[in-house]
């Protein structure tokens, strides 16, 4: 049997939460653990809405996390 493993080149993942602490924590703790693998943040984009009907704001956020260049 012959395992092959490649490493993870990008990767994008995607918060949202009605909280913007909460929101950040996941993100921080999403990095550090992307760490491990070598891979870190390329970008970020964040948006906020409103959801006048119930009156809650949602925010979100997508980072993109690329592998981290040997020097």
């Amino acid at each position: 049997m012959n395992f092959q493993f490649d490493m993870i080149e990008d990767k994008v993942e995607f918060f949202e939460s009605h909280d913007l602490a909460l929101l950040e924590k996941q993100v921080n703790e999403k990095i550090e653990q992307n760490k491990a693998i070598l891979l870190e943040v390329h970008h970020v984009s964040h948006q906020m809405s409103v959801d006048y009907e119930h009156g809650k704001k949602l925010y979100s956020a997508v980072v993109h996390f690329k592998l981290k260049k040997q020097r």
